[in-house]
């Protein structure tokens, strides 16, 4: 699992806040039987290496030492604070692995880069956990069937999601207002896509559509689409929003 805590200043990160692994454990041994709900089962245990956290859900069963999680914690600029290390505690939780039964209720299809070098999007299936958006990948040897009933009912689920549509110019701005993620969920469901971007007053005869993953996709005319492009710094992929839907699966 990938902790998700957050990168501060390379300044911060050469200094190297410590995060004492006694002082872990003891915020661990209070805040993690209150996260293990449902079919979720954590356990905090001493081994001859030292005390290690093991997850527990369905499929899915990891085990991490404390010290690797201290240590994680303090490169990703988690204060030693009993309040900092919980709420990354709770924040690590979160994103643990999405579990197929989770996937199959809660799944919404969204686009996410295909690859580490961000240069291709590809469909997923999102769970949302609280902040936190957590994609589920079909393990290996999956029933091909189990998936694409997984992946029908989150493109399915994704036409529901409220998003926020606000119009700045010529350009029609999709966002979620608190998982940046489900933005993406729209293009799923072109029919919405059009009918929003209608009903807010723009003619777009040629849209195209600029997405940055856990950003707000921007659509408008492929002229204003290619400026829009040029202008970030940040890796995104346009084009016309017919061949969203027909994007891979991860």
């Amino acid at each position: 699992m990938t902790a998700p805590f957050g990168r501060s200043g390379l300044l911060q990160r050469l200094r190297g806040a410590h995060l004492d692994v006694a002082d872990l454990r003891e915020v661990a041994d209070a805040v993690l039987p209150g996260l293990a709900t449902g079919g979720l089962r954590i356990t905090v245990a001493d081994r001859r290496g030292g005390a290690v956290v093991v997850l527990e859900e369905e499929e899915h069963r990891q085990t991490v030492a404390l010290a690797d999680l201290a240590e994680d914690m303090a490169e990703g600029g988690v204060p030693p604070t009993t309040e900092g290390m919980a709420a990354a505690l709770a924040a690590w939780v979160a994103h643990r692995p999405v579990t197929r039964d989770a996937a199959q209720r809660c799944g919404i299809a969204v686009l996410d880069w295909a690859d580490g070098r961000r240069t291709a999007l590809a469909w997923t299936v999102a769970v949302p956990r609280g902040r936190a958006t957590v994609t589920w990948t079909p393990p290996a040897g999956a029933d091909p069937r189990t998936v694409e009933r997984i992946r029908a009912a989150a493109r399915s689920r994704a036409a529901e999601v409220t998003l926020d549509l606000r119009v700045e110019g010529p350009v029609a701005l999709w966002s979620h207002l608190r998982l940046p993620l489900l933005a993406t969920a729209v293009l799923g469901a072109p029919e919405r896509l059009l009918a929003g971007v209608a009903g807010a007053g723009l003619e777009m005869p040629d849209m195209h559509v600029v997405v940055t993953p856990r950003r707000p996709l921007a659509c408008a005319g492929a002229g204003v689409a290619a400026r829009l492009a040029g202008q970030t710094n940040e890796d995104q992929v346009t084009l016309p929003w017919r061949e969203f839907a027909a994007l891979p699966w991860v």
